[in-house]
């Protein structure tokens, strides 16, 4: 299941970041990503259910994911944030 989008105007990947207050993988996460010029939205999942439950259903328990397209991953993973950053951002 995936909720990221791909706008077909821009062809612009959508970039979510499901995280949780007080955690130390998603502010590192969020801050690398900010610093690499990669926009990205972010929920919090401890006070929205829905996507709680969604990030439930695709299999994940640590937080934070990301999502990036078809491209999905779960914790603080700086290859993978470069990776993202240099295909997006260039």
């Amino acid at each position: 299941m995936t909720t990221a989008t791909i706008d077909q105007a821009s062809d612009a990947v959508s970039v979510t970041v499901w995280s949780k207050p007080g955690c130390v993988q998603c502010d590192a996460t969020t801050r690398a990503l900010r610093r690499l010029g990669v926009e990205f939205r972010e929920v919090d999942v401890s006070t929205d259910a829905a996507a709680r439950d969604l990030v439930a259903g695709m299999g994940f328990l640590q937080a934070p994911v990301v999502q990036a397209g078809s491209v999905v991953w779960s914790g603080y993973r700086p290859d993978r944030i470069e990776a993202l950053a240099g295909e997006l951002v260039g």
